[in-house]
């Protein structure tokens, strides 16, 4: 096989499966009135059926690429497809919704692994002076089905039915399975140890802290099985924080956390993943159980918000080369604040879609002035042999983010209001989105301790080893960047 047809066969293959798993992660939002009446879920099981398959994913998602390096990306990637193709399957067989909060914690699992060696694998198969391009394809996929994720869920629940979101997976899967086995070159890493104490620390503490909140308001906040599970959790997530601090090869090495930028660019992501999951997770179903919208409507109807950063994200990243990002970031978080804030001001029963729109807009311009600079402005916070790992830490700081808004924001909603009316749904949404206004304004303020940028590199250093999966995102597009965050770090 020519060196073209690889390139070409890889891209094609690890695209595929990126395009999968990302979608996954909103696909979901729009057929959840459909899962609430056919499987009687309560409001809980709702915000388990979206959390069980970002919590997963985001606590194993450092240790995908670690996998890869040790025991064969080519063949740790199959696995992972493997799995959430089964996962898939399963979830679209669910006779009910335990079962199909089971399956997807175990779709997440399969994304953990697969996702990160989507850019390992087709990093390594380009040369170094097309792999910017190469990876800004990558990048721009798993973006636009994020963006597209609410239309597909609505036009799949409305064309066949809500298994059928997670059906689709089964033959893309099938079909890649061999072609992943057969077209994708066997590469290894320098062997690193796991850190199973650190996945096992991180998994159970947050699953403690989540599982307590999403069952405050049914159970009493101060009952045994509210705040024992919440308390167990804190202290696991500190046990975490104490074990990274001392592991040999850690999970999340937390030396990162020197860098002033690293720290407030993840507080932002933090913050900005958990007021706008949190409030796509309840807008989606308000526009269905509320207003009467079918699922393929509503889906269509959130485009002015999702499909936003597809416009532009490309202006914003060219605007980053010359201005630098802590700007943008600063000016899309205070957008998506003003958004919010504008949405749980207007809505309403009986609100004319047309007032929500240029909420819509403003949101969907300040998500995409977010994303724009937040990849570069964290792997120009920190040494260029940690990218690697500041890049896997980043997203999951996010997709934790977006865990605990879906998981808090729920908790406001109950709270405030329920499914009994729409005048009650209403009341409980805009508490909630208030909450999540809230969230991003504080997201923009931590913002501003992002250092400016300015024309300084940030240097290699040597004094640790990179494994090849950092090394990867490292000459993706940060070998091309030019302005960077100027030193704030603790060499």
């Amino acid at each position: 096989m020519t060196d073209r047809r690889r390139i070409l066969w890889t891209f094609v293959i690890t695209s595929a499966a990126l395009f999968m798993g990302s979608l996954d992660n909103l696909v979901v939002t729009t057929a959840l009135p459909s899962i609430r009446a056919h499987l009687h879920a309560s409001l809980a099981g709702l915000q388990w059926t979206v959390n069980a398959y970002t919590l997963t994913f985001a606590v194993l998602l450092l240790t995908g690429a670690t996998l890869g390096d040790r025991f064969g990306r080519r063949r740790v990637f199959v696995i992972g497809l493997a799995v959430f193709t089964a996962g898939s399957a399963a979830a679209a067989l669910a006779p009910g919704i335990g079962w199909l909060i089971a399956a997807r914690a175990f779709q997440g699992v399969g994304a953990a692994i697969l996702i990160p060696l989507t850019l390992t694998l087709l990093s390594a198969a380009v040369p170094p002076a097309r792999r910017g391009l190469a990876l800004g394809a990558w990048g721009a996929v798993g973006g636009l089905a994020i963006a597209i994720g609410p239309l597909v869920g609505g036009a799949v629940v409305e064309g066949a039915s809500w298994q059928w979101i997670f059906w689709l997976n089964v033959p893309i899967g099938i079909i890649l399975l061999p072609f992943a086995w057969t077209r994708l070159t066997e590469s290894y890493g320098p062997a690193t140890r796991l850190d199973l104490p650190g996945v096992a620390l991180a998994s159970l503490g947050l699953l403690g802290i989540v599982f307590g909140v999403v069952r405050g308001n049914d159970h009493g906040w101060t009952s045994l099985t509210v705040l024992a599970p919440m308390i167990a959790g804190a202290l696991l997530v500190a046990g975490f924080v104490a074990w990274e601090l001392r592991a040999p090869e850690p999970m999340l090495p937390m030396r990162l956390f020197r860098s002033r930028g690293f720290t407030a660019t993840n507080v932002a992501s933090l913050l900005m993943f958990f007021g706008m999951f949190g409030s796509i997770f309840l807008l989606a179903q308000f526009l269905q159980v509320v207003q009467g919208y079918s699922p393929l409507e509503a889906g269509l109807r959130t485009l002015p918000w999702t499909a936003m950063p597809v416009i532009v994200a490309p202006i914003a990243g060219s605007l980053s080369d010359r201005i630098g990002g802590r700007p943008l970031l600063v000016a899309g978080l205070a957008l998506q604040a003003i958004g919010l804030g504008w949405l749980a001001a207007v809505i309403s029963p009986t609100v004319a879609y047309a007032t929500l729109v240029p909420a819509f807009v403003v949101s969907g311009v300040g998500m995409s002035l977010f994303f724009a600079p937040v990849a570069n402005v964290v792997l120009g916070s920190v040494r260029r042999d940690q990218e690697g790992i500041a890049s896997g830490a980043n997203n999951a700081i996010r997709e934790l983010g977006g865990v605990f808004g879906i998981a808090v924001l729920g908790a406001v909603f109950a709270a405030r209001g329920g499914y009994t009316s729409g005048a009650a749904f209403v009341s409980g949404l805009s508490a909630a989105v208030w909450v999540g206004a809230a969230a991003v304004a504080v997201a923009a303020g931590a913002a501003l301790f992002v250092p400016r940028l300015g024309t300084a590199t940030v240097p290699a250093a040597a004094t640790e080893p990179a494994t090849t999966a950092r090394a990867a995102v490292a000459a993706g597009p940060a070998a091309s960047r030019e302005p960077v965050a100027e030193p704030d770090l603790v060499r």
